[in-house]
């Protein structure tokens, strides 16, 4: 048995304090997925209290109604698996939370990080594109890729139809940099259909970043635009980076790419990782 209570003590607030600057807030954003990923680990015999404000389950101390407060706006998946407060512990007000299956960018969700940007412009400290392991709507992306014919099925599905096509190209790119690492025998492996699915949802969280960096980034230490993956299994936020066989990916959140140099050398060095290796079977 293990409980997880919420405590609130008006003698003692929680006196949640916001972010003095980008780093803080990723570093917040990160500490808080851990401390999410491990709740359910951390003992299977005892509790973990969380200290909130009433402010903090959304209700006004005075009775009134909270101003909005972000120091992080958020675009993830709509999946219903990858809940975005709990994955980064956050409470209510904390993160203005924007999601659409596979966190694609269309003119709804672009323009509510806008209106983000724009409203709260001296809380907002971070923009997270947060994708998701086995994600729905890059899966069919990527069987649409594989097999043409099979996108005919979706030509009465407009509304499915637009989302696939926008992730399309991240498949695209993600499948060239499995190529350029493997081979283009890498198509013949067992797992390259997974391998070419997470790593398609690596890459598309880091071309919605890319774009949004375009649009809304406004100078160095200013406000980040940073972007990582959840994995449904581990609970841990991470970039599968590193080249190394044995090696875990990278937990936590990664600056978007600000180039199409950078992209580019990030795409190949994702398409090398020992996490992919191993989706490979190799």
């Amino acid at each position: 048995m293990f409980d997880l209570i919420y405590r609130y003590d008006p003698k003692h607030p929680a006196g949640r304090r916001p972010p003095a600057d980008a780093n803080e807030a990723c570093a917040r954003l990160e500490e808080g997925n851990r401390l999410f990923a491990s709740t359910a680990i951390t003992s299977t015999d005892g509790f973990r209290i969380v200290p909130v404000d009433l402010e903090d389950l959304g209700i006004a101390v005075e009775g009134g109604v909270l101003q909005q407060s972000p120091f992080a706006a958020v675009l993830g998946c709509a999946d219903a698996r990858a809940p975005t407060e709990l994955i980064f512990d956050r409470a209510c007000n904390e993160l203005f939370v924007v999601r659409v299956a596979g966190n694609v960018l269309g003119q709804a969700p672009l323009g509510s990080i806008g209106y983000a940007v724009d409203h709260f412009a001296d809380d907002l400290k971070a923009i997270v594109v947060l994708g998701h392991s086995g994600c729905g709507a890059v899966t069919a992306a990527v069987d649409a890729y594989v097999d043409p014919v099979g996108y005919l099925g979706l030509s009465s599905a407009h509304q499915l139809r637009g989302i696939v096509d926008s992730v399309i190209p991240a498949v695209r790119g993600a499948a060239r940099s499995l190529e350029a690492a493997w081979g283009e025998d890498v198509k013949s492996a067992p797992g390259h259909r997974k391998a070419l699915i997470e790593t398609s949802v690596v890459v598309n969280a880091a071309l919605v970043g890319h774009i949004l960096a375009e649009t809304f980034g406004t100078g160095e230490g200013a406000r980040r635009v940073v972007f990582g993956v959840y994995d449904l299994a581990t609970r841990r936020v991470h970039v599968p980076l590193s080249p190394e066989p044995g090696a875990e990916p990278v937990v936590g959140l990664v600056d978007a790419p600000r180039t199409e140099e950078e992209f580019t050398r990030f795409a190949a060095q994702v398409g090398k990782s020992g996490y992919v290796r191993r989706l490979l079977g190799r």
